[in-house]
């Protein structure tokens, strides 16, 4: 009964660790030029994820064909699943009536898409806690001005984040700011925000940054592939290049409201 009970451990783990292997030319296809050398490593560190997350484990053998495509999109995107590029989350459906994996473009992953596109030289994302000195106002500030006290031990609770991106002929994006209210209202797309295993419960500042660098995505040139100076290739854009075989559901980081917010009440 005891190796029964093991092979079938055995077979259950191996699974959905198997079927990243069994999708090697499907995630090659998709994954940007700069990282083709590295589908083997990007497929082993994807099966560590899963020897190490049991949860993880889990969603992905209750729905295979939702958990490669979230690794599909993952792969299309060229970012790390199981970082702050891209997490992979177990969250509950409550229609199947279990656990699937969900993929969340994290805040590293949102700024390292605009790198990519070679339109920017720097990309500034910043949470304003309490204590901070912010001042902004749109048509007479270029961008804002953000003093913090690196001394004070205790800077207060999280207030505001911004973000916005300079640009290769020194030009200022669009300025992003979000206060409390608008993060709320993203929160609130999520419908596992509440688990204690959801990003919005492990690590709340990395999803107040994440908010706004994605609404700065929608202002700023993104690729998934590194666009040089010369280049004669088109850069693929994230948001138009197709996800082939398996559908994506939607992402609990879909945002609530479109385009730069700086006004309470701007729906």
């Amino acid at each position: 009964m005891t190796g029964t009970i093991s092979a079938a451990i055995e077979k259950r783990e191996a699974g959905p660790g198997a079927l990243v292997e069994q999708y090697r030319g499907d995630i090659a296809l998709v994954i940007p030029t700069h990282l083709q050398s590295r589908v083997g490593a990007w497929i082993r560190i994807t099966q560590g994820l899963l020897r190490r997350d049991p949860k993880l484990l889990e969603a992905a053998t209750n729905d295979p064909g939702q958990f490669m495509s979230v690794l599909l999109d993952a792969a299309r995107l060229g970012l790390e699943p199981g970082t702050e590029q891209y997490y992979l989350v177990p969250r509950w459906n409550k229609n199947k009536r279990c656990t699937e994996v969900t993929g969340v473009r994290g805040y590293q992953g949102e700024i390292e898409l605009m790198y990519r596109a070679g339109a920017v030289s720097s990309v500034i994302v910043e949470v304003v806690r309490e204590r901070d000195h912010f001042d902004y106002r749109p048509g007479r500030d270029e961008r804002p001005d953000h003093h913090i006290d690196w001394d004070a031990e205790d800077r207060g609770d999280l207030r505001l984040v911004y973000a916005y991106a300079v640009m290769k002929d020194g030009a200022t994006s669009k300025v992003v700011v979000l206060n409390r209210k608008h993060i709320r209202d993203a929160r609130a797309k999520s419908d596992s925000a509440d688990k204690s295993w959801s990003p919005w419960q492990t690590n709340e500042e990395a999803m107040w940054l994440k908010t706004a660098a994605h609404r700065l995505a929608k202002w700023v040139p993104t690729s998934a592939e590194y666009v040089t100076p010369g280049s004669t290739s088109a850069a693929v854009d994230v948001a138009a290049a197709p996800l082939p075989a398996l559908p994506i559901t939607r992402s609990e980081d879909d945002e609530p409201l479109e385009g730069e917010i700086v006004e309470d009440g701007e729906q």
